[in-house]
């Protein structure tokens, strides 16, 4: 990926997030590189974006990609899962894609995937639940929060979940990063 193209991410956190897990979880390089990854797997599949079926592929892949991240503690983050989808407890990660129709895209000089909202604090809960590092569960995370913004929905059934769970573990290992779904 040429400069030109590198993805634009904007990070921020609530006051409750340390710094020290900002700069050791989510820093711009590493969230980069789970994207960029992420992006460049997907573009080689045989399978259209659902979010961005609509949008020319030049246009798809001769513009760099915009992602926003935002770090939550677990009060703010049952506030916004309550909010988004009716559960009253903190998620790991809520995707809030773009949502803009085609024809704006086309005009923007960047493609907007949308945003992720992390719960660090369920996220670090998870991890030692799953025997999993905390680095490794956040970066499964952000591959699993991308692909929600690229339109795909493990919710929708089996053959969904599925198809989402192997572009997770292919895209993983990719980033030296062994299939989550196997218990450690």
């Amino acid at each position: 990926m040429t400069d030109s193209l590198l993805p634009t991410i904007d990070i921020s956190a609530s006051e409750a997030i340390a710094t020290e897990i900002l700069d050791q979880y989510y820093s711009l390089e590493a969230i980069q590189q789970v994207l960029t990854t992420t992006l460049n797997y997907m573009d080689a599949q045989p399978v259209n974006l659902p979010y961005f079926e609509e949008l020319h592929n030049e246009q798809w892949t001769t513009k760099p990609k915009q992602l926003g991240i935002y770090l939550t503690d677990s009060t703010e983050g049952r506030e916004l899962n309550l909010e988004a989808r009716g559960k009253d407890y903190a998620t790991n990660i809520l995707s809030y894609p773009s949502d803009l129709p085609a024809l704006i895209l086309a005009e923007m000089p960047e493609v907007a995937l949308g945003e992720l909202i992390i719960c660090h604090e369920v996220v670090e809960q998870q991890a030692k639940e799953q025997n999993k590092t905390v680095g490794e569960h956040v970066t499964h995370l952000l591959v699993h929060g991308i692909l929600h913004l690229l339109g795909f929905d493990h919710e929708l059934g089996q053959a969904e979940q599925d198809e989402m769970e192997g572009f997770e573990i292919a895209i993983l290992e990719k980033l030296s990063i062994s299939n989550p779904y196997i218990a450690k």
